[in-house]
């Protein structure tokens, strides 16, 4: 195959700090730390939810932020990096790809993560073909350039093929607890294979709150940590609440308690959907 310039070193378009921010997701002025219970008041839930339907905020931080990964992700500076994928390279119509996988990555259930389970999870207009245990390769019909991008969508998320409709998956955080359109609850996963580098809070919950009003009232009487919002003006008085990206473009409002990195993702609510790997209590 011919080598695309849109492989992953053309993708990543940063100098070496940049880099190292891109690496860890951390600011140096502040290191994270381990520890406490982020709970977040979302929009989007349904009692039809499940961990293969659903795409309201909800599920999609249920999923992405929390309990499975995707092949690529998008950095908190909004340049790709590599996530279940070690690197990647197109043809030079960008209509056929090659995926190589990581091979240290574990099911929460203990079950090696392979390039089986990569094709039976990805959801394209194309083939997904399993080159080897830790290789895929995707032919698409119309040039995709962008692909490595769109495998960072929250539904490109990689399951288990053994159990592809239980909440099983390689995420920072282990499943203890679903109630379909009401709660989630996890625990972060001791041995994961991103180390130290993301993932400080010991659980995190998800909590249904479909009213933006009532989500403003939880987060002023302390009940969360953060929620998606879209009115600045629910949160007037309340100085220890911060509105993000900024009161013009809020998406979603946090506890001045609550610690990140100096640039956050802004593609997506909540820190690009990943606010439970990437922030952490002050």
């Amino acid at each position: 195959m011919t080598r695309s310039i849109m492989d992953r070193r053309a993708l990543f378009a940063t100098g070496a700090a940049a880099a190292l921010l891109a690496a860890t997701g951390v600011s140096a002025a502040s290191m994270p730390k381990q520890g406490g219970r982020l709970r977040m008041a979302l929009s989007g839930a349904l009692r039809s939810d499940s961990w293969q339907t659903g795409d309201g905020l909800f599920m999609q931080v249920a999923r992405q932020g929390l309990v499975f990964d995707t092949l690529t992700e998008i950095a908190a500076d909004g340049t790709l990096r590599g996530e279940l994928a070690t690197a990647w390279q197109g043809s030079e119509d960008g209509c056929a790809w090659i995926f190589d996988l990581r091979r240290d990555v574990t099911f929460h259930d203990g079950r090696p993560m392979t390039s089986k389970d990569v094709v039976a999870s990805l959801r394209l207009d194309g083939t997904v073909q399993a080159l080897g245990p830790f290789q895929i390769s995707i032919t698409v019909d119309r040039p995709a350039m962008d692909l490595p991008f769109t495998l960072a969508a929250p539904d490109q998320v990689i399951r288990p093929r053994h159990a592809m409709q239980a909440g099983i998956g390689t995420g920072l955080y282990r499943l203890k607890r679903f109630t379909p359109g009401q709660q989630v609850l996890a625990e972060r996963v001791t041995d994961h294979y991103k180390g130290t580098s993301a993932g400080w809070f010991d659980t995190v919950e998800l909590v249904s709150i479909p009213s933006e009003i009532v989500r403003a009232q939880a987060l002023a009487e302390y009940l969360v940590e953060a929620a998606d919002m879209n009115d600045p003006n629910a949160l007037n008085g309340f100085d220890d609440i911060a509105p993000l990206p900024s009161s013009r473009g809020m998406t979603h409002a946090v506890s001045r308690g609550v610690a990140m990195p100096v640039r956050t993702g802004q593609h997506r609510p909540l820190d690009n959907l990943r606010a439970a790997e990437r922030w952490w209590f002050a």
